[in-house]
């Protein structure tokens, strides 16, 4: 098969995919998103040519836009833009998942200093304040006083751009040190890792030391469920072990359709649409390029036997 990359930096993950490709002797063309210009009805030939385009543009902003034209130039890319828009905008995200009813931490967005104020106070301290958009835990704050939020709405407030002024805080969980990172491909788990840390943010990018894990039968259901919650594809799902229930429901009195929270050992806290996996592949026995790049065969011969 044909298989585009996007991108604009190869990284170690990149590297791993690009292997596993081309040793299985597939075509494989690298866009560099940064040379090439996407117009409304035609693209560029390297990449409307592909049977199917991973997206692994590192600014949020190319990878939505990018994978916007591949769905309008009628190329399969991974993941769609619709999950990427969810999974990109952590409102959005919190908002799938809530409304699928998977356990997700409690959440309140406020538009000012004031009303963010009102939530923190309502949570709690600490609590955390988190960016809309963003990674690799940058810009987030765990928030242990009245004066430290105070300061940190007006640093935020005052940082120039709207989406600062959008303020996500969120309850702070009491997990046990770690957190789970699940790679998943259309809500089935490749493979499963804990990430832990003395800090609270227990990121692989921070450092945090990594190890696999065994997911039990409940967290295998929640990484489905928040996969379909965000539209599937080849995802990262974010998993923290809680103490109880309470602490990783989704609202009591969901509006609308929204599915009813449910009792669980674990809160998802978020789903990543461009998920790293080089730390995860170091950590487990599975081959996981390997399992990713076996998804995308079976994806595209899918594809190849509808158009056929």
């Amino acid at each position: 098969m044909r298989v585009g990359l996007l991108y604009s930096r190869i990284r170690k993950d990149e590297k791993l995919l690009l292997g596993e490709l081309r040793e299985r002797g597939h075509e494989v063309t690298k866009i560099d998103v940064r040379d090439h210009q996407f117009g409304l009805e035609e693209g560029p030939d390297e990449l409307t040519e592909c049977d199917v385009v991973v997206d692994r543009c590192l600014a949020t902003s190319r990878s939505l836009y990018a994978t916007k034209f591949c769905e309008a130039y009628g190329v399969p890319v991974v993941n769609d833009p619709a999950t990427a828009e969810t999974c990109a905008d952590k409102v959005k995200n919190s908002l799938a998942l809530s409304s699928a009813g998977v356990p997700t931490p409690n959440t309140d967005v406020a538009f000012t200093k004031e009303s963010a104020i009102e939530s923190i106070e309502a949570f709690g301290y600490p609590c955390v304040l988190k960016p809309v958009v963003g990674s690799w835990g940058r810009l987030m704050a765990k928030v242990d006083s009245r004066s430290a939020a105070e300061a940190i709405l007006e640093h935020k407030a005052t940082l120039g751009h709207y989406e600062h002024k959008v303020f996500y805080v969120q309850e702070f969980v009491e997990k046990p040190g770690r957190d789970i990172r699940v790679l998943a491909t259309d809500g089935e788990p490749v493979a499963a890792m804990v990430r832990s840390s003395d800090h609270w943010l227990t990121n692989a990018a921070k450092g945090a030391e990594t190890e696999a894990f065994e997911l039990d039968a409940e967290a295998e259901e929640l990484v489905a469920a928040a996969s379909d919650a965000v539209g599937g594809g080849l995802l990262g799902v974010d998993l923290m072990e809680v103490g109880d229930s309470e602490a990783a429901s989704a609202p009591e009195e969901p509006s609308g359709d929204a599915a009813e929270p449910r009792d669980a050992s674990y809160t998802v806290h978020e789903v990543n649409h461009t998920v790293e996996f080089k730390a995860l592949n170091d950590a487990v026995d599975v081959d996981v390029p390997g399992a990713v790049v076996d998804w995308l065969e079976a994806k595209a011969g899918a594809k190849q036997e509808v158009v056929a």
